[in-house]
C-alpha cells in the first residue's frame, strides 16, 4: 500500500549525482537468476536500423554524406541477462566524424565488443548510393542510385571479416524471344517485339582490402552492359534497344557474366551472386544463383 503522495510531475531542474546513477536498477546486468525461458547463449543480441548521416569516400577523393541505416549486434553468452544497447550507439557515435570503408568497420567492431565484454559482434552500414550516370546518347546526365551495404563480422577467435552488398538493375532481352520473333518476321512476315525485363544482380564480395563502391558497380557495367537508364531521349531509347539487341541474356548467362568479372579481381576473396529476370511473359521470376565455390565459402 502506497502511503506517501507521488508527484506527478517532470522536474527539469533535476540533477543526476554520481551516487543516485549508482543506485539506478541494472536489469541486463543482473543475477543469471533473472533470466526467463533456457539459459543458453544467443548468437545476436543489439540494435538495428538507427540512422545517422556518414561520410563515404569516391575514388575521386570527394565525399559523400548519406544516410545510413545501422544494425549491431553482439553474441551474449550464457549465465548474462542482457546488454546495455546503447553502448552500441555510443561507441558508434565516437566514430560518427570518420570517413567511412568496409575496414573501418573493424575499429568500430572492437570497440564495442570490448566495452559490452562479447566474444563475438557483427555490424551492417546499408545506404543508398549515388552515381552520375550519362545517358546513352543525349549527352544528358543523372543520379543513378545503388543499395549498398557495409558488412563486418568479428568472430570468437578475434577474425574480422569484411563484406559488400550491392544490388544493380539492369534489363535482360530474352535470346529465346528475339530468335522466335525474327522467325515469325521472316517465315510469316508478322510483327513481333521480343520481351526483356528489368533484372536484378545481387553481389556479396568478401574482400581482402577496401574497395570503392563505384569499382563494384563499373564492374557490374562491364559485365552484363544493359543497366537501366535515368535520362532517357528518344535518340537514348533507340540506343537502349539496340544495345539489348546486342546483349541478350539468359539469367545463367547474366550469373556467369558476372562470376567471371569478379573472379579477376585479386582484392575479391570470396563471392556470391543471385541474379532474378522479373518476368515480363510469365508471372513468375526466373532466378541463377552462382559463388566462387570456396569450400564452407559463401553460397
Amino acid at each position: 500500500m502506497i502511503t506517501t503522495a507521488l508527484k506527478r510531475f517532470y522536474d527539469p531542474t533535476f540533477t543526476v549525482t554520481d551516487q543516485y546513477k549508482e543506485s539506478l536498477p541494472d536489469l541486463q546486468n543482473g543475477p543469471s537468476s533473472l533470466i526467463e525461458g533456457a539459459n543458453v547463449p544467443i548468437q545476436q543480441v543489439g540494435i538495428s536500423n538507427f540512422r545517422i548521416p556518414l561520410r563515404y569516400a569516391t575514388p575521386s577523393g570527394d565525399l559523400k554524406t548519406l544516410e545510413t541505416s545501422v544494425d549491431g549486434y553482439v553474441g551474449l553468452d550464457a549465465g548474462k541477462k542482457g546488454i546495455n544497447m546503447s553502448r552500441i550507439m555510443r561507441t558508434f557515435y565516437d566514430f560518427k566524424e570518420d570517413v567511412f570503408h568496409p575496414g573501418k568497420i573493424e575499429d568500430i567492431l572492437r570497440a564495442y565488443k570490448k566495452s559490452l565484454d562479447s566474444k563475438t559482434a557483427f555490424l551492417n552500414l546499408s545506404f543508398s548510393y549515388p552515381m552520375l550516370q550519362e545517358s546513352l546518347r543525349s549527352g544528358l546526365e543523372g543520379y543513378q542510385y545503388y543499395d549498398v551495404s557495409f558488412e563486418g563480422k568479428v568472430d570468437e577467435y578475434g577474425r574480422f571479416r569484411k563484406f559488400v552488398h550491392l544490388d544493380f538493375e539492369y534489363s535482360s532481352a530474352c535470346p529465346c524471344s528475339y530468335e522466335l520473333s525474327e522467325h515469325a518476321r521472316e517465315v510469316r512476315e508478322v510483327v513481333t517485339i521480343p520481351h526483356s525485363q528489368r533484372s536484378l544482380a545481387s553481389i556479396t564480395v568478401e574482400l581482402y582490402d577496401d574497395m570503392f563502391v563505384d569499382d563494384l558497380v563499373n564492374l557490374c557495367r562491364e559485365a552484363l552492359h544493359t543497366e537501366t537508364q535515368v535520362m532517357v531521349k528518344r535518340e537514348d531509347e533507340q540506343a537502349f534497344a539496340e544495345m539489348n539487341g546486342a546483349y541478350q541474356k539468359f539469367v545463367e548467362d547474366a550469373a556467369r557474366l558476372l562470376y567471371d568479372k569478379l573472379n579477376e579481381v585479386d582484392n575479391i576473396y570470396d563471392f556470391v551472386v543471385r541474379c532474378n529476370h522479373m518476368e515480363s511473359l510469365h508471372s513468375h521470376d526466373a532466378v541463377s544463383r552462382i559463388c566462387k565455390g570456396l569450400q564452407n565459402g559463401l553460397r
